[in-house]
């Protein structure tokens, strides 16, 4: 008869404050500050602009809602992960995993690793090679600061969250306070234009923003770990949408009233431009700072929280068994967090990180709307699983999110067919893997 597992398990250590700090932290990273300037070149008008922001936050809004209900059903380590095996099978599960820990987790590590060392030259100016080493050095240090116990991490993201948002919150409050802004800069409204031609400009747009929202599903992955998790996930998961939406709109609202959607079109960093117009040069590096503050903050938020799907993976041993152990003394999945730290250095020595994060956009919307869609699944599935949470407004919100996910496939295929054909090349790849691994395994 096989002995019980006795490996020391994750502990339930992450409050309701943690956790939303963890999704609010994860989602502000540099898009933000770069945004803006796509959202209004395509929208051409400071109501659309806005409006962009609003629906993108409605439909992620739409998404979290839905996702809290699993959360809450089924609170375990690694998120989608789970919940695409219960409702779909083992091979989903998995196919999801392989691309989570192969490219669309350790990709972002490394872009947004890459994306605060480039920051980090407006002070230090630094060549390619640098900013490679840089960047690695950063992930090298989040990875081992996560290594050293739950709290710890969890603490520094609520730090980085903090700073984040105070830094937003003060771009917002000193535009309506200081010179420079004008009510006039709100005009055009809309553009000239038929809505009919500008129905892909803003599919572009929306894309942009929802971009920016991308992030509200990643405290799922800590499952195991959140206290009284069928209240404080969905909670979490919702607040921090919420929370997120506010600022984006708001500060949306700030720099077309102090730049108007013209001279937002033109310009490289927003906020930046903006702040410099109120306060004058000294506003480009205190942006810069916020910039550097938020993308460090949500690379740390991505570290603490992907390790845990290639853990959950192999606890259901469909991933290498050592990826599944447990730090008896720190209580975290210490190899798993190294190993993901090590494959994002790869990424990102390669240069590859970039254009293979490209690829994947069309992917991570297929398991997003696939994990909307296992509400669905398992309500007819598993009718008597309990679920402390229930989706408001089932099954209009999950099935709205479900055919905005599927509007922006359909429209990554036709815009970008050959990136949408190597992203869905890159998840089967995994086929083979998972069916060699189930042989191995019986």
């Amino acid at each position: 008869m096989p002995q019980p597992d006795a490996s020391p398990e994750l502990r339930r250590e992450l409050t309701l404050l943690d956790s939303t700090m963890i999704n609010v932290g994860t989602m502000i990273a540099s898009a933000i500050f770069i945004v803006p300037a796509t959202i209004a070149m395509h929208a051409q008008g400071s109501a659309l602009t806005i409006m962009v922001w609003v629906v993108g936050g409605i439909v992620s809004l739409m998404g979290a809602l839905a996702i809290g209900e699993l959360g809450a059903a089924m609170p375990e380590a690694g998120g989608q992960f789970v919940y695409l095996r219960k409702a779909y099978g083992p091979v989903w599960g998995f196919l999801y995993g392989w691309g989570a820990f192969m490219v669309i987790n350790t990709a972002s590590i490394a872009a947004i690793a890459v994306a605060f060392t480039q920051y980090l030259g407006y002070f230090f100016p630094l060549n390619d090679a640098e900013i490679k080493i840089v960047a690695m050095l950063s992930t090298v240090l989040l990875t081992t600061l996560n290594c050293f116990g739950l709290k710890l991490g969890a603490w520094t993201q609520n730090v980085f969250t903090f700073l984040k948002m105070a830094a937003l919150a003060g771009i917002i409050v000193l535009s309506f306070v200081l010179k420079g802004g004008a009510v006039e800069n709100f005009t055009p409204l809309f553009p000239a234009q038929s809505f009919s031609s500008l129905l892909g400009p803003i599919g572009l747009a929306m894309v942009a923003a929802l971009w920016a929202y991308d992030g509200w599903i990643e405290i799922t992955y800590v499952g195991s770990e959140v206290k009284n998790p069928q209240r404080n996930l969905p909670l979490s998961i919702i607040f921090s949408t919420v929370i997120v939406i506010a600022l984006y709109v708001l500060i949306s609202i700030a720099c077309v009233y102090v730049l108007s959607v013209g001279t937002m079109a033109q310009a490289k960093l927003v906020a930046a431009e903006a702040a410099t117009k109120m306060i004058g040069p000294q506003g480009a590096a205190l942006v810069t700072i916020a910039i550097l503050i938020s993308t460090l903050g949500s690379n740390n938020g991505i570290v603490f929280t992907a390790a845990r799907i290639p853990y959950a993976m192999a606890k259901e041993k469909l991933f290498f068994q050592s990826m599944g152990k447990v730090s008896e003394k720190y209580r975290v999945p210490m190899v798993a967090l190294i190993v993901q730290g090590v494959w994002a250095c790869i990424l990102t020595a390669s240069g590859s990180y970039d254009q293979l994060y490209t690829y994947v956009v069309f992917v991570s919307w297929l398991f997003y709307a696939m994990s909307c869609g296992a509400v669905i699944v398992l309500r007819c599935k598993a009718p008597n699983m309990p679920r402390p949470y229930r989706t408001w407004g089932y099954p209009v919100v999950p099935v709205i999110f479900i055919l905005f996910a599927i509007w922006l496939m359909i429209n990554t295929i036709v815009e970008a067919p050959r990136d949408a054909a190597i992203g869905a090349g890159i998840m089967l790849s995994g086929l083979p893997i998972y069916f060699y691994w189930k042989k191995t395994m019986n």
